[in-house]
């Protein structure tokens, strides 16, 4: 049996590694948003919960950053409705977080900004179609990054338990 802090460190580097590797050479996703995402799943409780509130707020921020990228793209350019865009869209977060299943309005603002990492790290705008849209592969990442909080917690939740012991006869 492993201390839960040993557990969680074996969990997360093996698993750390993978998503890594997967999204360097399969899955052509921001592999930082899938470390954020994988950060709030954790922020959100963990379990079952944490993964649905965590990919739920993720994906609210995420469309309202998307939003808020449009409205910039539609309207004249200027800093000044550049930064109105992202007030309102940011007030809306913590609208959207009054909502019962969207409780941790940080989880919102991560999906947010991991939207707007992705339109600015990839390359691709919010005017793009098909796969590599910004607002569909940050919430693909999003919800990998999530899926790989679960299994982390599962491995070192595994790691901790105490096989029964053998009844004496």
């Amino acid at each position: 049996m492993m201390s839960p802090l040993a557990a969680l460190t074996l969990s997360i580097t093996v698993l750390a590694a993978i998503d890594t590797y997967l999204t360097a050479t399969i899955l052509p996703l921001p592999v930082w948003v899938t470390f954020i995402a994988w950060a709030s799943f954790f922020a959100c409780g963990g379990g079952t919960q944490g993964f649905i509130k965590s990919v739920i707020s993720n994906w609210v921020g995420v469309l309202i950053g998307t939003v808020a990228l449009l409205i910039i793209q539609f309207a004249p350019e200027s800093p000044v409705l550049a930064a109105l865009s992202v007030g309102v869209c940011s007030g809306a977060m913590i609208v959207a977080s009054a909502a019962p299943s969207l409780k941790y309005p940080p989880a919102i603002v991560f999906g947010f900004a991991s939207f707007f990492s992705t339109v600015f790290g990839t390359g691709h705008g919010v005017f793009e179609i098909g796969m590599h849209h910004p607002t569909f592969v940050a919430m693909a990442s999003m919800l990998l990054g999530a899926g790989f909080g679960i299994v982390s917690e599962y491995f070192a939740n595994a790691l901790t338990v105490r096989a029964p012991e053998m009844a004496k006869t």
